[in-house]
């Protein structure tokens, strides 16, 4: 994997996410090689929190764009002029927006509950079927790209970093607010941290792959937010999954309309 530097107050011949981005991955093998560098980072920079994309990147980015442009994640100041072509200036923008996004986020008034997002979007027996299959092989998030990048974000929790990256613009997906809600729910329940982001799915992982018994647990819980209208497929996919997710940490998530395609 070949890893290169990035600091925004340098010009880079690479197409940056912002002005937080820090490392660009390239010749990605694995999702293990990219947790692998996150870990690195975490003990090396504390002071940090690291979230990389996913799937599609391009079209994350373009999403997370207008997904910005909610009423609720622009801030009071977001008016003030910017000189684009400074990259300090344009830093300083960035940085005022991400800190109103956690702020938006932390807000109580705003919070959202995530037994409320099976009525947030349409699921369908595909979508369960998805989610085994991403989870049986969970490089295959990586594989529209084979470029990664990774977001250095000064958020005071793990749970916060989509805001870095805040994404769910469609009206049929699962806006910002709902995925931290199934992202915080994933932490506080099961152990699961949110490391991931990309147009179509969320990427958290735990310390050590869960017990059967937690497995079991997890489905469940998801199983109430991806609802199916086929019972008996349902079942053995929901069955499936727990057994998929004692061999590994990482459990991968959809969270667009039409995530399964």
């Amino acid at each position: 994997m070949q890893t290169d530097a990035i600091d925004f107050r340098e010009e880079s011949p690479f197409k940056v996410v912002d002005t937080f981005s820090h490392l660009r991955l390239s010749d990605v093998a694995s999702l293990a090689e990219v947790l692998a560098c996150l870990d690195d980072l975490h003990r090396r920079d504390p002071a940090h929190r690291f979230l990389c994309t996913l799937d599609d990147l391009g079209q994350c980015c373009y999403t997370s764009m207008h997904a910005s442009e909610d009423d609720l994640l622009q801030p009071e100041d977001d008016d003030v002029e910017v000189d684009f072509d400074d990259p300090v200036s344009l830093h300083a923008h960035e940085a005022r927006r991400l800190t109103h996004v956690l702020a938006q986020l932390d807000a109580p008034a705003l919070r959202r509950e995530w037994r409320d997002l099976a009525d947030a979007r349409q699921s369908a027996q595909a979508d369960v079927d998805a989610l085994v299959a991403m989870n049986r092989d969970p490089d295959r998030v990586l594989a529209h790209d084979d470029v990664v990048y990774v977001q250095r974000l000064p958020a005071p929790r793990n749970d916060l970093l989509i805001a870095g990256l805040p994404n769910g613009y469609f009206s049929a997906d699962w806006n910002v607010f709902q995925n931290h809600a199934l992202i915080r729910h994933l932490e506080a329940s099961h152990g699961y941290r949110f490391f991931g982001i990309g147009a179509s799915w969320l990427g958290l992982v735990r310390a050590q792959a869960p017990v059967v018994d937690e497995a079991r647990r997890l489905v469940d819980d998801l199983a109430l937010i991806y609802p199916s209208e086929d019972a008996a497929g349902a079942t053995k996919a929901w069955s499936d999954l727990a057994g998929l997710l004692t061999a590994r940490r990482t459990l991968m998530l959809g969270y667009t309309e039409n995530f399964a395609q």
